[in-house]
């Protein structure tokens, strides 16, 4: 009798651009979609706080996925749709080339859509398809600075203040003054990720110590 074959491994990839959001909806809708193919979540790799705009430096969410590939640990990554990679049409097919030459496929939610086929060969329908949302992600992302940049203009030509209300300074001198170890290993120059492992804190914390030193 012919053992059943092993279920496919995969990882979810989520990301939201600031931390108040959250990404609870994408984990729990990509894994209800891996139980419905039967493949097996090995890893769910989250992004808190991380603009899509970001450098690739800054998106540790996809350096994991990387390593899990590279590692022969996935063979296909889940996402929401196309701009949870990123809004960056560069970062987007420079992402999916590197998952292409490890032999793992990205899928995208939103349209049911993977970039292998079966066989392992490139989706030239998912190719076409992933031009188009990359573009489309990015034009989002300007048309929403565009409206930022013309709401506080408008703002200004009104006379209403700006900047963080009061009281905020003091949240973050407090915490700053909490989390030294993170200021010290950041102005060392290590990145948002390693600096979590090192000081054994959560990543979204140490975006929000990095945020506010640049502030």
């Amino acid at each position: 009798m012919k053992a059943p074959a092993a279920p496919v491994p995969v990882a979810i990839l989520v990301r939201v651009s600031t931390a108040k959001q959250e990404t609870t909806r994408q984990i729990s809708e990509l894994r209800s979609l891996a139980d419905s193919k039967g493949w097996q979540v090995v890893a769910v790799c989250e992004e808190a706080g991380i603009s899509g705009a970001a450098d690739e430096q800054e998106r540790h969410g996809l350096h994991e996925v990387e390593e899990l590939a590279r590692a022969g640990k996935i063979k296909k990554v889940l996402v929401h749709e196309v701009s949870r990679v990123a809004r960056r049409n560069s970062l987007v097919h420079k992402f999916v080339e590197t998952m292409e030459e490890l032999g793992v496929s990205l899928y995208w939610h939103a349209q049911g859509v993977e970039t292998l086929l079966a066989s392992g060969k490139r989706n030239p329908a998912a190719s076409i398809m992933l031009a188009l949302l990359a573009e489309m992600a990015r034009n989002e992302l300007e048309t929403l600075s565009t409206r930022i940049k013309s709401g506080l203009a408008e703002a200004r030509r009104k006379g209403r203040k700006l900047g963080r209300p009061t009281g905020s300074g003091l949240e973050r001198d407090e915490l700053l003054a909490k989390h030294r170890d993170i200021i010290r290993l950041l102005k060392a120059g290590h990145s948002v990720r390693n600096t979590a492992k090192i000081a054994a804190k959560g990543i979204s914390t140490v975006q929000r110590v990095k945020a506010a030193l640049a502030a």
